[in-house]
């Protein structure tokens, strides 16, 4: 079920995998949704709005937040790689948004925030969203700085904030890791339909899973958003298991949640 409790919505990181999944689902939470990324990626449609902007430049962020009533944020770089651009996107970038939300009076916020900011806890591990972070690479960092930022603009500002630690959202599960960090996107909307229609939010991290069978995360933290996933990767198992070799145990990619993240780079 979709709740429309808000007149128009901002979705950053619009030509995005996720944002094209969320575009038309979206549309039954609001009256308009604003569509904003950096690329120009075609017209807006029916009861949407384009805007371009790049993330880095704080007067081109105001405009784009300038009249929402509420934000869901997948704007950024969303893979490891170069300080460099994750630091222009994804901390730059977040903070021009929030003081764009400040300025503004936006008073929700749905942060695309990452399973990667825990990336450095082990599979054998199931984690609550107060352990501290332990990011596996400048990707998960710059996810980690988001939500310490997010809730600083909470605490002095009121601006409410769902993260949301997004595990692996794909049509279904590419291997045996993505059998724990599955999620459809169809409970991802479901998640930020949650986090924007909940009366009360306060500054919350969620971690953003379908109802898989194996998860090495813990939502109970959470129960006030009113997410109740209904898609899993169990049916997906045999599938991934019969593609898939054994996983060899003395890999750090087996050995810890972030999967590959935890041995990639360093850049130069």
């Amino acid at each position: 079920m979709s709740l429309n409790n808000h007149r128009k919505i901002l979705l950053t990181g619009a030509a995005g995998g996720l944002g094209l999944a969320l575009r038309q689902r979206l549309k039954a939470n609001c009256d308009v949704l604003r569509l904003s990324d950096r690329v120009s990626f075609g017209d807006a449609g029916p009861k949407e709005e384009v805007v371009l902007a790049d993330l880095a430049d704080a007067e081109a962020v105001s405009n784009m937040v300038r009249g929402v009533d509420a934000i869901v944020h997948l704007g950024g770089i969303s893979v490891e790689g170069p300080f460099a651009p994750i630091l222009q996107a994804n901390i730059i970038g977040v903070y021009n948004l929030y003081e764009a939300a400040r300025l503004h009076g936006v008073k929700r916020v749905v942060f695309a925030s990452s399973n990667h900011v825990n990336g450095f806890y082990r599979q054998s591990e199931t984690i609550t969203a107060d352990r501290p972070a332990r990011p596996d690479g400048l990707y998960g960092v710059s996810k980690a700085f988001g939500e310490d930022l997010s809730r600083f603009y909470f605490d002095r500002y009121g601006i409410e904030t769902a993260c949301v630690r997004i595990g692996s959202s794909f049509p279904e599960p590419k291997d045996r890791r993505m059998l724990a960090t599955w999620l459809s996107f169809d409970d991802l909307h479901r998640l930020i339909t949650a986090c924007l229609s909940t009366p009360v939010l306060g500054h919350t991290i969620v971690f953003g899973m379908s109802d898989n069978a194996v998860t090495w995360w813990d939502n109970a933290q959470a129960k006030h958003v009113g997410y109740v996933p209904q898609d899993s990767s169990d049916v997906f198992r045999d599938a991934v298991y019969a593609r898939t070799s054994p996983p060899d145990l003395t890999d750090p990619a087996v050995q810890f949640q972030g999967g590959a993240f935890v041995r990639t780079g360093p850049f130069t």
